[in-house]
């Protein structure tokens, strides 16, 4: 299947759209999230805040194989990405037992979840409605403009965003997708704030002026997954490991998680990330040791960095990109 990857992802990268960011060569959920800034810092302050509810799923076969032979002519090729979208899936059960799900065959819809061609042929899919939305006028009448990263979507606009969400309704019942109604709203800044990436947008203000701008902060929800993932790594099951295997796997995961969230104002999110993991390691450290709580003496607070080599991101803010800290 990846040598059919290798073949048609660059027949098709020339159809997708500027507007499109994933699985893409040179682009990147930070371009999207800066996309958006650059967006709502000039004037597009009303924002559609689209969920569309189990796109990979729903994905049409008819349809999206029609997507696929605007350029593939080669029926042996056509027939192999049929097979692969009518392809069984293999689940595990609660209790434990496998089993063959024949549900994208049956209903014919939906991507084969984890499989090599599913984010090219979700991202031809969604070129459909990006592109849709250009030709048929609707973001120069609106001045709407998508940003779209698989199946995530924000349309900002200048004005007009109950006009543009309901436009985007109708577009995506043509397409036979469905809006989440539940978690799809008009978010109109300053006032209020929206999330998109992993990256909350909205209000902020600068800590040496005090001055209020329109930026973007993580997202209250991934600073509380980190802090949960540490917690994980840190738990009483795991005393039996060195310190050195848990120490790394934490830095493994705050470093990763704060390259990513690298944007804008990090310093509050990364002073509670950091406070969590000092803490959940002084624990597993007194757990592992049997040593009474809080255990400063035994574990001070310098040697949490010093001696066992927990990462500090607090460190990080100074080389953070456009970061107001």
């Amino acid at each position: 299947m990846m040598a059919a990857v290798v073949v048609l992802d660059p027949i098709f990268e020339a159809d997708l759209q500027p507007e499109q960011y994933a699985y893409r060569r040179g682009r990147s959920a930070l371009d999207a999230v800066r996309h958006v800034h650059k967006l709502i810092n000039t004037g597009h302050q009303e924002i559609v805040d689209a969920d569309l509810a189990k796109y990979f799923d729903l994905l049409p076969h008819s349809e999206l194989l029609k997507s696929v032979a605007r350029r593939v002519v080669d029926g042996a090729m056509l027939h192999l990405i049929k097979m692969w979208l009518k392809a069984p899936a293999e689940e595990t059960d609660d209790r434990g037992k496998k089993h063959r799900n024949t549900r994208n065959r049956d209903e014919g819809r939906g991507s084969p979840q984890g499989s090599p061609i599913s984010p090219l042929l979700s991202n031809l899919y969604m070129r459909r409605f990006v592109l849709g939305w250009k030709k048929l006028g609707h973001e120069k009448r609106l001045g709407a403009y998508i940003v779209n990263y698989a199946d995530d979507l924000v349309i900002c606009c200048r004005g007009k965003a109950e006009e543009a969400l309901a436009t985007m309704r109708v577009m995506m019942t043509k397409l036979k997708l469905t809006v989440n109604e539940t978690k799809t709203r008009v978010a109109k800044l300053p006032e209020e704030k929206f999330d998109f990436l992993g990256y909350s947008f909205g209000r902020c203000y600068s800590p040496k002026t005090g001055r209020a701008y329109l930026g973007t902060v993580p997202a209250k929800k991934r600073v509380i997954r980190i802090c949960q993932a540490i917690s994980s790594e840190t738990g009483r099951n795991r005393t039996l490991l060195d310190h050195q295997t848990v120490v790394t796997k934490l830095n493994q995961m705050m470093n990763g998680w704060a390259n990513y969230f690298c944007l804008g104002p990090v310093s509050k999110a990364y002073r509670a990330v950091d406070r969590h993991a000092r803490k959940r390691l002084r624990q597993w450290l007194c757990a592992k040791h049997k040593v009474a709580w809080p255990g400063t003496k035994k574990f001070p607070e310098t040697s949490l960095q010093s001696k066992f080599g927990l990462v500090r991101l607090p460190e990080r803010t100074h080389s953070c990109s456009w970061a107001k800290s």
